[in-house]
């Protein structure tokens, strides 16, 4: 196969200007509902990209008008071929532009010209002569044109019948609910030929998206009817605030969006002098958009199409009763793969469902003698009756109430005697249950292929990987769950002193020290008292009115990691000790310094702002002190961030179970460490435009409250 061009990110003013609320900007039906297409770089010899491009339109079941361009040709399999676009009657709805990257710009600039009201540009774009990529996004924007590319391999609009590629695919596509778009050729190519039931409404190679992006494809593709279900397989965040209305919108209709980051995401150029940016660099921007609006995040191709298929052919979890702690449950033929499953379960947080004193007594009187009524369920015993015992134990855990999905857990391979018992047995459970059933398979190279589809065709999903499976069924289980309504920011005029005060603060340089804590308590983050000094008796007058124990810091605004350099100096008792702590500290780092209040020694963590360059202010919140980035462990969340959602980035931290008490150590103050990321959000809300980064490191937390020790600000380069 030819090889395809998969994306780069671009960097387009022309698209940048573009807003919402632009009356011009064309809407996509013209493209993605051509009905008039120009194909120029039509050719006749076979293998070419221009003759697939011929023959895949031409399979379109739409049937466009379609008029073929090529100076070099005349007429192409019996059809009239012009020289130029000038040659036609006409606009057209859309362009394909199979030229080679020298002759893009004259041919769109044409086209533009003309009226034409679409383009797909299927080459690279490379920047030679440089700057080409903004040139054809500014030509294309000036003419009113919609443009999928460069870099793309096209589109196919499976429910209006458009099939706009170049290279030959799957004809017909199947027909389902998922829309797909993907910034990569290679994985638009994967997908559409994958043997799943994946069925699609539409699917878009959109690739470096020079104007037209993804936001702009999933808004089309929620005003198709058949839509249930969005894939996205993106590199890049563009045009973020359209993008968080679509995934807005899809939240609000109940839609699952899945989600596949590939490579370090738009925030991985983020300032990274503070920690709070460092821990969020990866791809905190992402993460900060799946918390918000609920999209199902995967790690590789195989969770996404397991996830896939899941959400388009399998049933929806329902909402789990209150006080019912619903789960999974799974059956086996084998005790060790059983063991294999609760392992894998416990590892990536899929919870088996605790089934009720019924349901035993019902599984002990359907299993053979000396197996365990339990969930997971290990089944095999003497082999006799397999398809009525399989489908019964089936049956009586989708019966009980706590159960919220059951998986016939499986090696679903080709018996070699013809038996068929296994997927006869899933059959019969289904035609009883309401509850979602699947198939979870070990190897998806031992799935026989026959009896999947069988199963699929009854809509019993056939998951290819134990892990991947079980993810695709937390994705199912995670659905369930309500998204929480955003919150609304702060009225402007609501603590506008107070943000009038900060602002002038960061103004005036304040990067640290008495200043910026006292700015942190504005917001009701408890801050250990502090004085700054310039020298020693400035610094022993200063404990003498916070009161000992104190600590002692360098204010050197130069220095921004403290521990690193020996900076703090922890629990001096007295006069004379303080006295000598300054003169070491400021011999080695100079005279200024902070004293601050000792605070109890307890788990500490860090809380912090960090700017994305799409998406503006995040709030971070990890491990803190000095295993801030040794762990890296951190949560991320577009700001304003509630109560709810910061116990639930706390909640999935792994010091959560220092803050929990562990070896007899009190539990931290819950309620303190939320109010202190809950008024770190409004900070966000009121100065996030003010900042490129603020670190508050480390957040003692303790059985009395939570209270920064230390905080970092970084002012935005805008803002200077």
């Amino acid at each position: 196969m030819t090889t395809h061009q998969d994306s780069q990110r671009p960097v387009s003013p022309a698209r940048a200007a573009r807003t919402t609320q632009d009356p011009a900007r064309p809407g996509l039906a013209p493209m993605l509902e051509a009905r008039s297409i120009a194909l120029v770089g039509a050719s006749p010899r076979p293998g070419t990209f221009g003759q697939r491009m011929v023959e895949e339109v031409a399979r379109s079941p739409s049937r466009p008008e379609v008029y073929l361009v090529n100076p070099r040709y005349t007429e192409i399999a019996g059809r009239r071929c012009v020289a130029s676009l000038d040659d036609l009657d006409g606009p057209v709805d859309l362009v394909l532009l199979a030229v080679p990257d020298a002759a893009l710009e004259q041919q769109l600039t044409l086209a533009a010209r003309r009226g034409d009201r679409s383009a797909v540009i299927f080459g690279n774009a490379h920047e030679d002569p440089p700057g080409l990529r903004e040139r054809l996004a500014t030509i294309a924007t000036s003419g009113g044109m919609q443009l999928c590319g460069a870099g793309c391999m096209g589109f196919v609009n499976v429910t209006r019948g458009l099939r706009a590629i170049g290279y030959t695919e799957p004809a017909p596509l199947p027909v389902g609910p998922v829309a797909l778009v993907t910034h990569s050729g290679s994985v638009f190519s994967a997908m559409l030929r994958v043997r799943r039931a994946i069925g699609y409404t539409l699917a878009v190679s959109s690739g470096q998206e020079l104007v037209t992006t993804a936001a702009d494809y999933l808004d089309y593709a929620l005003e198709l009817p058949e839509t249930r279900v969005l894939a996205l397989v993106l590199e890049a965040i563009r045009e973020p605030a359209r993008l968080r209305q679509v995934l807005a919108r899809a939240a609000g209709r109940g839609l699952p969006v899945v989600l596949l980051a590939a490579g370090r995401s738009a925030s991985g150029r983020m300032m990274v002098a503070a920690h709070s940016g460092a821990l969020a660099a990866d791809d905190g921007g992402w993460e900060a958009l799946a918390r918000a609006y609920g999209v199902h995040r995967v790690g590789d191709l195989a969770e996404l199409t397991d996830t896939l298929e899941l959400f388009a052919i399998g049933r929806r979890a329902a909402r789990a009763r209150p006080g019912v702690a619903a789960g999974l449950a799974s059956v086996h033929d084998s005790g060790l793969e059983r063991a294999h499953v609760a392992d894998l379960a416990e590892e990536v947080g899929v919870p088996f469902a605790a089934i009720s004193e019924a349901t035993t007594a019902r599984l002990a009187e359907i299993l053979d003698p000396g197996l365990i009524p339990a969930n997971p369920l290990d089944v095999w015993g003497t082999g006799a009756d397999t398809q009525a015992l399989f489908a019964r134990s089936l049956t009586a855990l989708a019966d009980d109430p706590s159960v919220a999905a059951v998986a016939l857990a499986v090696d679903l391979i080709r018996e070699l005697d013809g038996d068929e018992s296994y997927p006869l047995a899933v059959l019969d459970a289904a035609a009883q249950t309401t509850k979602p059933l699947v198939v979870l398979g070990n190897l998806a190279s031992a799935v026989d292929p026959d009896l999947a589809v069988r199963l699929r065709q009854h809509g019993i999903p056939v998951l290819e990987g134990m892990r991947t499976g079980l993810l695709a069924l937390r994705h199912l289980f995670d659905h369930a769950q309500p998204v929480p309504a955003a919150t609304a920011a702060p009225a402007p005029d609501v603590g506008r002193a107070r943000r009038d005060r900060g602002a002038a603060l960061l103004a005036a340089g304040v990067t640290g020290g008495a200043a910026l804590l006292e700015l942190l308590g504005e917001y009701g983050i408890a801050t250990a008292a502090a004085r700054e000094a310039g020298d020693a008796a400035g610094a022993l007058a200063a404990a003498e009115a916070i009161g000992y124990p104190v600590v002692l810091k360098t204010a050197d605004p130069a220095v921004t990691h403290k521990s690193d350099v020996r900076g703090v100096l922890l629990h001096l008792t007295g006069p004379e000790e303080l006295a000598r702590a300054y003169a070491d500290l400021s011999a080695r780092l100079g005279p200024r310094v902070l004293v601050g209040r000792s605070v109890p020694a307890g788990p500490e963590l860090a809380v912090g702002i960090a700017r994305d360059p799409d998406l503006g202010p995040l709030i971070v919140v990890g491990a803190g002190g000095v295993l801030v980035e040794l762990l890296a462990d951190r949560a991320v969340a577009l700001p304003p961030v509630d109560e709810r959602t910061a116990r639930q980035m706390i909640a999935g931290l792994r010091v959560a179970r220092l803050l929990a008490g562990v070896r007899g150590a009190p539990p931290a103050d819950l309620g303190a460490v939320v109010r202190a990321v809950t008024g770190l959000s409004e900070l966000a809300c009121e100065l996030g435009g003010e900042l490129e980064a603020l670190d508050v490191n480390p957040l003692i937390c303790g059985p009395d409250g939570a209270i920064a020790v230390d905080a970092l600000a970084i002012r935005s380069r805008g803002s200077r």
